[in-house]
């Protein structure tokens, strides 16, 4: 963490004051009864899609398909038409089947519990794998997308190019009581204030504090 870095605790605490009459996310909606089945393919259907759009097609999925196997017994059109519009929908849903086929036949039907074992299912990079290790089954991981990058860099705590990067920074650097909420803690923040242009600075709690790298306009 560099020299011009806000401090940890107090400025996730600020966060969460911040956000706190906000709506939750899609995802943190899904991931309330630690389904990780649900949060597996909710995570996969968020992915270049906007949230909105992720809660929608999520429940329409869920109420046709929610275990690997009515998964599989779904023909791939027919979960294009349920996750529509999620951006890549059609590449998507063939990633669904694969996933729910996949963990039928290695798994017995359970979503695994190891950052290795998600890697290896059909197109799970580190943001799903690690979503679902935390949020379903309660294990240490730091969950990094886009919001959570940017703003871990935009707050001085990193200085990295990468998602990959910023969760290698972060494991070093963050205290382990955070690592599992900070990923919805900042995508929420992200999504409604920490914008990636123009950020609502003036509405920030952290506007007198924030070194704010890298932001070039500001609201």
């Amino acid at each position: 963490m560099s020299a011009r870095a806000l401090p940890f605790g107090r400025t996730i605490r600020k966060i969460q004051l911040a956000i706190a009459p906000l709506r939750a996310t899609a995802l943190s909606t899904v991931a309330s009864d630690r389904d990780p089945f649900r949060i597996l393919i909710s995570c996969i259907i968020s992915l270049r899609t906007k949230d909105e759009v992720t809660g929608s097609a999520s429940a329409r999925l869920f109420r046709a398909a929610d275990t690997p196997e009515k998964m599989l017994a779904l023909p791939a059109r027919k979960i294009e038409r349920l996750i529509f519009p999620a951006g890549f929908y059609r590449t998507k849903a063939r990633q669904l089947r694969a996933i729910s086929q996949t963990l039928l036949e290695k798994h017995h039907g359970r979503v695994p519990d190891t950052l290795e074992e998600l890697l290896a299912l059909p197109g799970v990079g580190r943001k799903t794998a690690n979503l679902v290790i935390t949020v379903a089954y309660q294990k240490p991981g730091i969950c990094v997308d886009t919001h959570v990058h940017r703003i871990c860099n935009r707050l001085g705590w990193v200085r990295t190019q990468t998602p990959e990067q910023t969760e290698t920074a972060l494991r070093q650097a963050l205290p382990r009581r955070y690592w599992i909420p900070i990923n919805d803690i900042l995508v929420t923040f992200g999504q409604n204030l920490c914008q990636p242009v123009s950020p609502w600075c003036s509405k920030c709690l952290l506007d007198h504090q924030c070194p704010r790298v890298n932001v070039f306009r500001k609201r």
